[in-house]
């Protein structure tokens, strides 16, 4: 006796970038260097929600992963007792990501260029660099509690 043909399954197709709904994350850790490894868990939540492209993703784990361990290391010092806090807002138009330290502050002018022959050896000060290399924005905010960094990706050209 024959079978009757198999209908195929009708599939829920999986929401376009576009139809991401605006959402906001957060994330805090102590500043002790070895919280660094709890930033790669919280970016792959926003990968998640956000639904970007491989490329887009890289380059936020590279520079938001580098702006918290700035804010580890060179806002607040590495003091325990101190913390970097994250908040990402997502929405069809841009993520923006903004690290906020409790360091005393800087100058971003005033961190050396790493591509000058005599900083091309030396084992920091390319976090910065990196920072803007790969995002669409970069800003840096000082006030009395603190530096915030904001990222921004622009996500109108993805689909």
């Amino acid at each position: 006796m024959k079978k009757p043909p198999r209908r195929p399954q009708a599939r829920k197709a999986s929401p376009s970038r576009r139809e991401v709904q605006a959402q906001t994350f957060t994330f805090e850790c102590f500043a002790d260097p070895k919280e660094i490894r709890k930033v790669e868990p919280f970016l792959q939540e926003i990968n998640s929600a956000a639904r970007l492209d491989d490329g887009t993703y890289y380059r936020l784990l590279v520079a938001g992963t580098e702006a918290v361990n700035n804010g580890i290391l060179h806002g607040n010092k590495s003091d325990p007792r101190k913390k970097v806090s994250v908040v990402c807002t997502v929405n069809s138009d841009e993520l923006v990501f903004r690290v906020h330290d409790q360091g005393r502050g800087f100058k971003p002018e005033d961190v050396p260029d790493p591509l000058e022959e005599k900083n091309l050896l030396k084992t920091s000060g390319r976090g910065i660099f990196l920072m803007r290399s790969l995002m669409d924005k970069v800003s840096f905010k000082v006030t009395k509690e603190g530096t915030e960094v904001e990222l921004v990706i622009d996500l109108k050209h993805l689909s």
